[in-house]
């Protein structure tokens, strides 16, 4: 079990690795038996209000007892994630039933989970799960109707979120449980998956590689809530991201002269932090501490890396400045890119 409390990323403690068992079945929304359907759908929808609610009695009432330790980390997400909740609708998308009885000890599975005719076929990659009966259910919390001013803004915050939950045959009261949650936003500015899809690629047919590859980044964060989900239309946007030219994938570290200085880039990341498309900048600092030489020394690398790749003004939202020093990253500022000379 591994815990991150950041929001875009969640409370999830069955995750995503490479190298897996495969004796084990999936079985999707349609396929579903009638009451397996009925049962997931309650206790999914009542599991989303709980979240959209800030209901902790309700969540914690309904965790996995294997879980009570993570109990913390659950409810930090939750309350981090109201701004994408707030005024929402809750929307069941998806229903995956997983089950591992084959297994006789606990290990990493990949479930191939296909639709009733075939046609489709989405990957679910887990960790150490033990023998059992467990499902993901993805749901949406759609913004409500468009209002005016800042209102409107708050409506397109939409968020998406991922229940994680396993079966608890023990007790009195057999029931599914909250074994793990994500929560991300569904847009960025009031953008979706989609529009920063197509963003991307016409900005690598227009020869902006950089602002095309983390456009792509964008658009996979705000298409699914959690990254142990593959399906072939994710696969099909690695594929696209990966065929970009001159990306930014093998730059780094990327060093960047500014008059008699060379700033080094570390990495450049997409950073949901805000909630906004920025992109977080980590880059090796001179080791100044004086707060005002520190941020003077981050307003220079952003300005520099934004000279070298002017797209990314008009592609992002902000910039953070993470600096670097002796192995310890430190985060310094966030700026929008209008505020960065």
């Amino acid at each position: 079990m591994r815990r991150s409390w950041k929001l875009w990323i969640g409370a999830i403690f069955l995750l995503a690795v490479p190298g897996v068992c495969r004796a084990t079945s999936c079985t999707m929304d349609a396929a579903l038996l009638p009451e397996d359907r009925n049962a997931l759908t309650a206790a999914g929808g009542r599991l989303s209000m709980a979240v959209l609610q800030q209901d902790y009695a309700a969540l914690q009432a309904a965790l996995l007892p294997a879980s009570a330790s993570e109990w913390e980390g659950i409810r930090g997400v939750v309350e981090s994630s109201a701004p994408l909740m707030k005024g929402g609708e809750i929307q069941l998308r998806n229903l995956y039933l997983l089950d591992t009885a084959s297994l006789t000890v606990p290990a990493d599975t990949q479930f191939f989970c296909s639709n009733a005719s075939g046609s489709l076929t989405v990957t679910l990659t887990m960790r150490a799960l033990p023998p059992g009966r467990y499902a993901v259910v993805l749901a949406d919390a759609a913004g409500t109707a468009p209002a005016a001013g800042a209102q409107a803004a708050a409506a397109a915050q939409s968020g998406q979120l991922a229940l994680i939950l396993a079966w608890d045959g023990s007790g009195p009261a057999p029931a599914w449980k909250l074994g793990g949650l994500s929560v991300r936003p569904g847009s960025f500015e009031g953008h979706d998956g989609v529009w920063y899809w197509t963003r991307a690629r016409f900005l690598s047919k227009d020869d902006q590689p950089w602002s095309a590859w983390y456009s792509y980044e964008a658009a996979r964060i705000l298409l699914v809530p959690v990254d142990f989900i593959s399906s072939p239309n994710l696969e099909k946007l690695d594929q696209e991201q990966a065929q970009i030219k001159k990306s930014p994938q093998s730059a780094f570290p990327y060093s960047l002269a500014d008059g008699a200085r060379t700033w080094k880039i570390e990495s450049v990341r997409l950073d949901a932090t805000l909630l906004h498309a920025d992109l977080g900048v980590s880059y090796e600092s001179t080791g100044v501490t004086d707060p005002a030489a520190v941020r003077t020394e981050a307003m220079a690398v952003l300005s520099a890396l934004l000279k070298a790749q002017p797209g990314l003004r008009e592609n992002f939202h902000g910039l953070w400045a993470y600096a670097v020093k002796d192995g310890k990253r430190t985060p310094v500022m966030e700026l929008p890119m209008a505020q960065i000379p």
